[in-house]
């Protein structure tokens, strides 16, 4: 699944995040949806926020004995992701923070335009 954003476009992060509910019903694993929906806010909320351009969501699921998604989101500016100190009342910079807990692994790849940030959950299969 791939999704093109365009820059500062906000309401696409429900959009996504509504597409990726959909894909992973589809997919037959319903117990990522949460996980996976929270994170992909993040993700795709920095790409919009702080950068000058859109971006690029993608989600893929691999099987086996067990499934593992992999969603990627890649802008077009090569300013490394930081995970920022928020207090009580701030009402941002979690976000990395709750993709680093959450996520069983996640990285920020540069890329020569660019970077991707991604993470990865896993379930096991039916």
């Amino acid at each position: 699944m791939r999704r093109q954003l365009r820059r500062a476009d906000l309401p696409a992060v429900g959009e996504v995040r509504a597409l990726l509910r959909e894909h992973l019903r589809r997919w037959e694993v319903p117990g990522l949806v949460d996980t996976a929906e929270l994170l992909t806010s993040e993700l795709v909320t920095n790409a919009l926020v702080h950068t000058d351009q859109g971006a690029v969501f993608t989600a893929t699921l691999t099987g086996g004995p067990e499934h593992r998604l992999r969603v990627e989101v890649r802008d077009f500016t090569a300013h490394r992701p930081v995970a920022r100190q928020a207090t009580d009342h701030a009402p941002s910079g979690r976000g990395l923070l709750l993709v680093k807990e959450l996520a069983d692994a996640w990285g920020v790849r540069v890329q020569r335009l660019g970077k991707t940030v991604w993470f990865e959950l896993t379930a096991a299969s039916s």
